[in-house]
């Protein structure tokens, strides 16, 4: 009888076991809409900031600080920053992450610049993205030379929206789709907001908490590179990043 009720338990357990690995392998994947046609998402990079900095790169302007505090990325800027993942990625990709613009009164608390690059790469060290990385030190316009895609979000005091295609030699050409200015494409301090970037067999998208703010085709589409966080003057936080691979 108490062997099996042992037998039980150990069988109980071995079930939970295996139903906890089945839900972790689901919640790796998932599927996602993109111009009405579902696609999969297979998880293949995560960072919930919960030890240190050792997935990024920061390339950052004098007195700014990037830390991780309580489990987030946070981001105390002064004169421009940008935070690169270390992890180069190709194909078609989703990234999905969480950030939240503090506004306490504090000497950076300026509601502004939520930006990022994403499918960045350098024309001048086409396999090092790093080789200039001092030379940048974190100045908006030391990356004029990259190729990458690029969206800036309440740029200008919170006043502009705009997404870029970089070309590699200095041209950053802003379509007039892609320059908004109504106040529901700004930001608003202490609220959380959820990005997700789509980049997928030339579909290039930008969403903030389900809303599109950008639905780009692009006929020579970036297929490889690096992602990095961007902001001037700012203090926020980065939680639950996240990049998936796509497939049909």
């Amino acid at each position: 009888m108490r062997l099996f009720q042992t037998y039980k338990k150990r069988g109980g357990a071995m079930l939970l076991l295996v139903l906890l690995m089945l839900s972790s392998c689901e919640s790796k994947k998932k599927s996602i809409d993109i111009k009405d046609q579902k696609v999969n998402a297979e998880l293949i990079f995560e960072d919930n900031f919960d030890s240190d900095l050792s997935n990024w790169k920061v390339e950052q302007t004098p007195k700014g600080t990037v830390d991780i505090n309580k489990s987030k990325l946070e981001i105390d800027d002064v004169s421009g920053c940008t935070v690169w993942l270390k992890e180069r990625f190709e194909g078609s990709i989703l990234i999905e992450y969480d950030v939240f613009l503090i506004q306490d009164n504090g000497p950076n608390d300026r509601v502004s610049d939520l930006n990022c690059f994403w499918m960045a790469t350098d024309p001048e060290n086409p396999s090092n993205l790093f080789a200039n990385s001092d030379q940048r030190g974190g100045k908006f316009s030391n990356y004029d030379s990259l190729k990458l895609y690029y969206m800036g979000v309440g740029g200008n005091d919170n006043k502009t929206t705009r997404f870029r295609r970089y070309v590699g030699n200095g041209e950053r050409p802003l379509r007039p789709e892609h320059d908004l200015s109504a106040e529901k494409f700004m930001l608003e301090p202490n609220t959380p907001y959820h990005i997700k970037i789509v980049a997928h067999a030339g579909t290039i998208q930008y969403y903030r908490n389900d809303q599109l703010l950008v639905n780009f085709e692009d006929s020579d589409p970036y297929t490889s590179g690096y992602f990095g966080l961007r902001t001037v003057k700012n203090h926020m936080t980065v939680d639950n990043f996240k990049v998936y691979q796509l497939t049909e």
